[in-house]
């Protein structure tokens, strides 16, 4: 019960918050998706890097744990799509919401209220790695346009260029100026709840309907996912909070965001919204006990 109102319930009362405005109002959604994805994000990145204590080598393992990890679920999406016959906008849908994680808009406040800023420093650097990969090797994978294309897409991430220049910030212990620092701060501390309000406002525009299809895809990422990563956790030697951390964010709901690659990309976009839905609805009680089982 405490993980539940420690890290849980502050999640869903803002997303809560969300769903109702979502109903009430007409809202952009892409206005606030760049809102977030041009502003707020890359101020959270560039000052927790900068900021951060965690150590390189410690980075570094979580980073490779996270690439293992989408790989393996990358083949299994690509092995179940071609066992159970699926269409080809199936298969791109089936591969988007298994490794397409909400590491961000859920993760991140889900780490931070349940393992503090030591957690969130971690999950920061799982999402700068999560960012990058959809901007350059998803469209590759799920469109096949080459790596120069999904090279400028990486280019123009802003997330990118903030943590390049957070890494820098930290590695030679530079402190920004005051006030561009308290800019910067302000802008970090949006990040969270804006995230939480547009997961409430998509929740809020999308029909709760589904089927096997979207349970399997559902189960992929909310059980299975979480059991891979255990494994790979174990295979790169990571402990303790690092460990906890990985998990945690591989056992996130399917990304809001891949619907939005769906839609440029290709796939069944009504069974992506569909799976959106019931993963981040059956989220709420799968994360707390994954949270408990990563302590043990």
């Amino acid at each position: 019960m405490g993980i539940l109102i420690s890290a849980v319930l502050p999640i869903a009362l803002v997303a809560l918050v969300g769903v109702w405005v979502g109903r009430m109002f007409t809202l952009e959604r892409q206005t606030l998706a760049r809102l977030s994805i041009y502003a707020l994000v890359p101020a959270l990145v560039l000052h927790s890097l900068a900021k951060t204590t965690l150590e390189l080598g410690n980075a570094i393992a979580i980073l490779i744990a996270f690439v293992l990890h989408t790989t393996v679920l990358y083949l299994l999406a690509v092995t179940l799509g071609k066992v159970l016959k699926f269409s080809s906008d199936e298969k791109k849908s089936l591969i988007a919401t298994t490794i397409f994680a909400n590491v961000g808009n859920m993760g991140l406040p889900f780490v931070l209220f349940s393992l503090g800023e030591a957690g969130l420093e971690r999950a920061i650097v799982y999402l700068v790695g999560s960012s990058l990969m959809t901007a350059s090797v998803f469209p590759i994978v799920l469109k096949g346009e080459g790596i120069l294309k999904g090279l400028r897409y990486t280019a123009c991430l802003p997330v990118l260029w903030a943590a390049i220049a957070g890494l820098i910030l930290q590695g030679t212990s530079t402190v920004l100026p005051i006030s561009i620092d308290r800019g910067v701060t302000l802008l970090s501390e949006g990040a969270i709840p804006v995230a939480l309000l547009m997961l409430g406002i998509q929740l809020s525009e999308t029909p709760f309907v589904f089927g096997r299809y979207e349970l399997m895809g559902a189960g992929l990422r909310l059980i299975v996912s979480p059991l891979i990563a255990v494994n790979i956790a174990n295979l790169v030697g990571l402990t303790g909070i690092d460990r906890q951390v990985v998990i945690l964010q591989a056992a996130m709901p399917v990304a809001v965001n891949s619907l939005i690659w769906v839609i440029e990309l290709g796939g069944d976009t009504v069974r992506v919204a569909r799976t959106i839905v019931v993963s981040t609805l059956l989220s709420l009680g799968t994360l707390p006990i994954v949270l408990w089982l990563s302590n043990r």
